[in-house]
């Protein structure tokens, strides 16, 4: 294990960072506390721990100073949390001067050494060091955070590629504060489609459609392996690709238990509905999906009523669509949600006292709550008729003055007897510094 060791620091000091595409997420990184990346795999995670580094020798601080590790290395398994003492006796072993100076150790998939927290806690209490963690899962890292820690960390969660963040990385500039020209709008509006279609994943940026889907579709099995049966022990796999297949086949839709467990029962899937409900936690401890409640002032009302269900990625929805063709309405959804996400935690959804559906109520923090909704199409007379009286109906219960509807591409101002409705195109939100038209 020492010469491991030895040898991944020294490689690590010897090799020149890679070039890459700034991520528009920053890390707290507050002293005394352990900074936590967490987020589905192949979102970007270890990318993102190069620009930190890369921030910091920019700075003038010391390659040496730093130390990154991936414990998914197959050179360090198996290892186990007895072991982990040899990283810092190693590297102080070669950097003893290091022991009176802040130093930075970045711990990549850390969650795949048991018992991994006893030993940063200990290196937090006893060494001047600034420590990064990633891991794939929300609820493991959280928990056990939660209880060797005692508050000692704070996490950032990472996404695949926002559209800004698709953009930068094909180059394509935009300034967030100034309103796109006819040749940036028709350029964005290209890219909308094809970003809805391809997703975010970093990997499978401008690849073409076949190595695309084949990627997309490694990465869910991946997960499936590595995130829900290893690390849950599941040992029944068929109603749970069952119940991905059927998820990533209506996203952005209300998700019932009870009627997907009918469903199996009816085709001969064998699985309780306790089971189902895990298998549920378990896909979105793992980034795989979201779920989100019915905004209602009673506990008991948003418990009983179902919950509706996003992606963590419309191209990973595409690849395993059975669909020949894009459903835009449930994508820019899902688009919608995901942009949401990357800023708030307060998102819900609305349902008027007419039985009329909101898409997004949006708690914005020392802000007014915001209702959004999703109209992929909104020139046709019916549709039209349909978003607004669902989001004018919401704005008077809630007494919201301005609401706003995200389209493809119509975009207008509308003045109603209940306040203001913006309109406006997904691609011109998405970029926009306040999120408005």
């Amino acid at each position: 294990m020492e010469l491991i060791l030895e040898e991944l620091i020294s490689d690590f000091h010897d090799r020149k960072l890679p070039s890459l595409t700034r991520r528009h997420t920053t890390l707290p990184w507050l002293s005394g506390k352990i900074d936590t990346v967490i987020g589905m795999r192949r979102s970007g995670k270890t990318w993102f721990l190069f620009q930190v580094i890369s921030d910091l020798l920019v700075e003038g601080i010391a390659k040496e100073s730093m130390l990154y590790l991936n414990l998914e290395d197959e050179r360090l398994l198996p290892m186990t949390a007895s072991d982990l003492h040899w990283i810092t006796d190693v590297y102080f072993r070669r950097y003893p001067h290091f022991r009176e100076k802040e130093c930075y150790f970045f711990f990549d998939e850390i969650q795949n050494i048991p018992g991994w927290e006893r030993f940063v806690r200990r290196l937090l209490d006893t060494e001047k060091a600034h420590i990064c963690l990633t891991g794939s899962s929300a609820k493991l890292l959280s928990r056990e955070i939660a209880t060797s820690l005692r508050g000692r960390s704070i996490s950032t969660e990472m996404f695949p590629f926002s559209f800004s963040e698709a953009l930068d990385h094909l180059g394509i500039d935009v300034n967030p504060g100034e309103r796109p020209g006819a040749k940036m709008r028709s350029i964005l509006e290209n890219r909308l489609r094809a970003y809805l279609q391809e997703g975010g994943f970093p990997e499978v940026q401008s690849i073409s459609d076949e190595y695309r889907v084949r990627i997309l579709q490694d990465y869910l099995n991946v997960v499936i392996l590595r995130d829900l049966v290893e690390r849950h022990q599941v040992s029944n796999i068929v109603p749970l690709r069952y119940m991905i297949r059927r998820m990533l086949n209506s996203t952005a839709s209300l998700l019932s238990v009870n009627k997907m467990y009918n469903e199996m029962k009816s085709q001969g899937i064998r699985c309780g509905k306790n089971t189902l409900h895990e298998y549920l936690e378990y896909l979105s401890d793992a980034y795989l999906f979201f779920q989100v409640r019915m905004h209602a002032h009673s506990e008991r009302a948003r418990a009983v009523n179902p919950k509706k269900t996003y992606a963590i990625d419309t191209g990973l929805v595409r690849a395993c669509s059975h669909r020949t063709s894009p459903e835009w309405g449930h994508l820019l959804e899902n688009f919608v949600f995901l942009e949401l996400r990357r800023k708030y935690d307060g998102i819900e959804y609305y349902r008027t006292a007419k039985g009329h559906e909101v898409d997004f109520l949006v708690t914005i923090p020392h802000g007014e709550p915001l209702l959004i909704q999703v109209a992929a199409e909104f020139n046709e007379p019916s549709t039209r008729k349909r978003e607004l009286q669902a989001i004018t109906e919401a704005m008077a219960e809630l007494k919201i003055k301005k609401s706003l509807i995200i389209t493809m591409s119509r975009e207008e101002q509308l003045e109603t007897n209940v306040g203001q409705i913006d309109v406006c195109p997904a691609w011109l939100w998405a970029v926009s510094e306040q999120r408005t038209c």
